[in-house]
C-alpha cells in the first residue's frame, strides 16, 4: 500500500472517530469517552498529515514543519494548563480566530502557488474556492477577536450600533458577490485584497453589533464558520478530511446556534447577520427605589428555616470558584432535610453548559440539578432562591418588560419565591449592560462580597 493510500485510509478512520466524538459528547456518561476518541481522531490525522509532508519534502522543509509543531504544541499545552475555568469561552474564540487566519492564509497560497488546471472550467472553479475561502476565513478571524476581547472584557460587551448598521452588512454581503463574479472571470490580485479587506471588517461589525446577552450563541455561531473556513481549506488543499470535519464542525455549530436562539427566543437569522433588525435601546432612567443588604448570618438563619431552596448560579460563581462551598452548602442542607435544587439556565455563564461542568466538578449530584423549563414552574413553592453570580438570566424586565434589551428572553423566576438572596461584588449591571428590578423588589435581599467567601461564612453560621 502506498503512503498516500495510508493516509486516506487513515484519513476515514479519524473521520469516524470525530463523529463518535460528537455522539459521546452529547450525554454526561460519555462525555469522557467523547473527548477520548476526539483526541485519537487528531492525533491520527495528524500522523497521517506529516508522513504525507514529509515523504518528498526538503530537509529544509521537514525542519521548518517539526519546528512549528513543537511551537504550537508548547503553546497550546501552556495555555490549556493556565486558563481557568471562567477563561475557556474567551480561548476558544480565540482559537477560532486562528483557524480562520489559516483558511486566509491557505486561499492566498492557492492564489499565488498552484499547479495551472487542464481545463478554463477547472481553473475557474478554483478561484471561486479560493475567494470564498479568503471570505469565510477573514470574517472568522475578526469576528473572533471581537468575541475574544468582548468575553475577556477588554472591550465593552455592549452592541455597537452604526448608523444603518444592517445596510452596511448587506452591502458587503453584495461586495462580496460581485467580487467573485469578477475574479472568477478574470482573476486579479487587487480584487483578493479588496475581499480580503471587505471581510475583515464584516466579521468585526458583526461580532460587535451583537450584545452581550447574546454572546454565548455569538461563540457558537463562530465555531460554525471556522468549520466551514476549514471546510473551504480542505478544497482548496484536496484534502478529505478537513473536509469531512469541517462540514461536521460547521453543521453542528450552526445547529447548536439555533437551538440556543430557540431557547433565549431570539432570531437565529438576526443573531447570525450581527443583530439585524435590532436598534439601540434606550437608556433605562427608571428609579427603581432602595435596595436591601443582608450578612452571612442572617442568610443562614433563613437557609435553616427553610423547607426548600432553589440555587442559580452564573458566572459570578464560576469567577469566585464557588462552586466547591456551594456543594458543600447543598450537603449540609440536604442533611438537615431540605430539598435542595439548582435552576440552570441554557446560557449561564458564557458557554452551554458552563454551570452544569462547574457542579459536577464539585461533585453535586445530577439529579437535583434541573434546566430552566424543569424548574420554572416550582419557583412559587420554593422557600429561599439563592442567585449566586447570575443577572440578566433571572431578570424580570425580559418578562415584564417589553422595550428591555433583553425582552422575551425566557429567565428563572425567582422572584416569585418568598425570599430570594443575590449574590453579588456591587449593584453593577450584567454582561447585557441591563439594570435588573429583581435588586430592588421587597422580598429580595442582597449579599455583597465574593461568592466564595460568602458562601464559606452561611456554612460557618449554620
Amino acid at each position: 500500500m502506498s503512503v498516500t493510500a495510508a493516509a486516506n485510509a487513515a484519513y476515514i478512520v479519524a473521520a469516524l472517530l470525530f463523529i463518535m466524538s460528537l455522539a459521546g459528547l452529547s450525554k454526561h456518561e460519555s462525555a469522557r469517552s467523547g473527548v477520548v476518541y476526539g483526541i485519537a481522531g487528531m492525533v491520527t490525522a495528524l500522523v497521517a498529515t506529516v508522513v504525507v509532508a514529509v515523504q518528498d519534502a526538503p530537509a529544509t522543509g521537514i525542519v521548518l514543519l517539526f519546528g512549528a509543531m513543537v511551537i504550537g504544541a508548547s503553546i497550546g499545552l501552556w495555555r490549556a494548563r493556565v486558563v481557568e475555568m471562567t477563561g475557556i469561552p474567551e480561548l476558544i474564540a480565540l482559537l477560532h480566530s486562528f483557524v480562520g487566519l489559516a483558511a486566509v492564509l491557505v486561499g492566498w497560497n492557492g492564489y499565488l502557488e498552484h499547479e495551472p488546471y487542464a481545463t478554463l472550467s477547472l481553473e475557474r472553479i478554483h478561484h471561486g474556492e479560493v475567494f470564498v475561502g479568503v471570505f469565510i476565513g477573514a470574517v472568522t478571524f475578526t469576528g473572533s477577536i471581537v468575541a475574544f476581547l468582548k468575553l475577556s472584557a477588554r472591550i465593552k460587551s455592549a452592541p455597537l450600533v452604526l448608523p444603518g448598521k444592517n445596510y452596511l452588512n448587506l452591502g458587503a454581503l453584495v461586495a462580496f458577490f460581485l467580487l467573485t463574479v469578477l475574479f472568477i472571470a478574470d482573476p486579479n490580485i487587487w480584487l483578493l485584497v479588496l475581499v480580503t479587506a471587505v471581510a475583515l471588517a464584516l466579521g468585526w461589525h458583526l461580532v460587535a453589533s451583537i450584545g452581550g446577552g447574546d454572546m454565548p450563541v455569538v461563540v457558537s455561531m463562530l465555531n460554525s464558520y471556522s468549520g466551514w473556513a476549514a471546510a473551504a481549506a480542505g478544497f482548496l488543499l484536496s484534502n478529505n478530511l478537513l473536509i469531512v470535519v469541517g462540514a461536521l464542525v460547521g453543521s453542528s455549530g450552526a445547529y447548536l446556534s439555533y437551538i440556543m436562539c430557540q431557547a433565549m427566543n431570539r432570531s437565529f437569522i438576526s443573531v447570525i447577520a450581527g443583530g439585524f433588525g435590532i436598534e439601540a435601546a434606550a437608556g433605562d432612567e427608571t428609579e427603581y427605589g432602595e435596595h436591601r443588604e443582608v450578612d452571612a448570618e442572617g442568610v443562614a438563619e433563613l437557609l435553616a428555616n427553610a423547607s426548600s431552596v432553589v440555587i442559580t448560579p452564573g458566572y459570578g460563581m464560576a469567577v469566585a470558584q464557588a462552586q466547591y462551598p456551594v456543594a458543600d452548602l447543598v450537603r449540609r442542607l440536604r442533611e438537615r432535610g431540605v430539598d435542595v435544587r439548582f435552576g440552570i439556565h441554557p446560557v449561564a455563564g458564557r458557554l452551554p453548559g458552563h454551570m452544569n461542568v462547574l457542579l459536577a466538578e464539585a461533585k453535586v449530584p445530577y439529579d437535583i440539578v434541573l434546566e430552566l423549563d424543569e424548574i420554572n414552574d416550582d419557583f412559587a413553592d420554593t422557600s429561599v432562591v439563592l442567585v449566586i453570580g447570575a443577572n440578566d438570566t433571572v431578570n424580570p424586565s425580559a418578562a415584564e418588560d417589553p422595550s428591555s434589551p433583553i425582552a422575551g428572553m425566557p429567565v428563572l423566576h425567582v422572584w416569585e419565591s418568598s425570599d430570594v438572596i443575590v449574590f453579588k461584588r456591587s449593584m453593577a449591571a450584567g454582561y447585557a449592560g441591563v439594570q435588573n428590578p429583581l435588586f430592588f423588589r421587597e422580598n429580595t435581599q442582597m449579599l455583597f462580597g465574593d461568592a466564595k467567601q460568602r458562601v464559606e461564612d452561611i456554612l460557618r453560621a449554620l
